[in-house]
Order: C-alpha cells, then sequence, then structure tokens
C-alpha cells in the first residue's frame, strides 16, 4: 500500500469511528466508551481494526476524546 492510500485510508477510519463517538456522544463516558469499542468489535474487519489499532498507536489528533479512549478497548486481530 502506498503512503498516500494509507493515509487515506486511516482518515477513512478516523472518520468512521469519530461518526460512531457522535452517535455515542449522549451516552454517559463510560458507556460510550464501551459502546463504541464494542460496535468496533462486532463490525469492522480484522484488518479494519488492526489498521485503526496500529495507525492511531502514537497520534490520536484526529480522533473524538471518546473514541481516543475506545482505541485501547478495540480488539487486535488474532495472531495466526
Amino acid at each position: 500500500m502506498t503512503r498516500d492510500h494509507a493515509g487515506e485510508s486511516l482518515a477513512k477510519l478516523a472518520s468512521m469511528a469519530n461518526q460512531i463517538g457522535d452517535f455515542f456522544k449522549s451516552y454517559p463516558d463510560e458507556e460510550a466508551i464501551a459502546a463504541i469499542a464494542d460496535h468496533i468489535n462486532q463490525f469492522w474487519t480484522k484488518r479494519m481494526r488492526e489498521d485503526f489499532r496500529a495507525g492511531f498507536e502514537t497520534d490520536t489528533s484526529v480522533l473524538s476524546p471518546l473514541v481516543r479512549q475506545a482505541r485501547d478497548k478495540v480488539r487486535p486481530a488474532p495472531s495466526g
């Protein structure tokens, strides 16, 4: 994957995650964080979850505060 394509892919994942975060932002924070992570874990592919976890490991500035906190609760793809 080229650097431009990888950047576009991460931007798309950030946008999608932030939309999920917007949906749950009226919930109490802890409930919203769990719901965001649960939604991503249930509906995103393993590849999307891995790209999301790796792509925002150090710089989470484009993610909403709730999504930043939910990121650590997103399950990695099983190895093997």
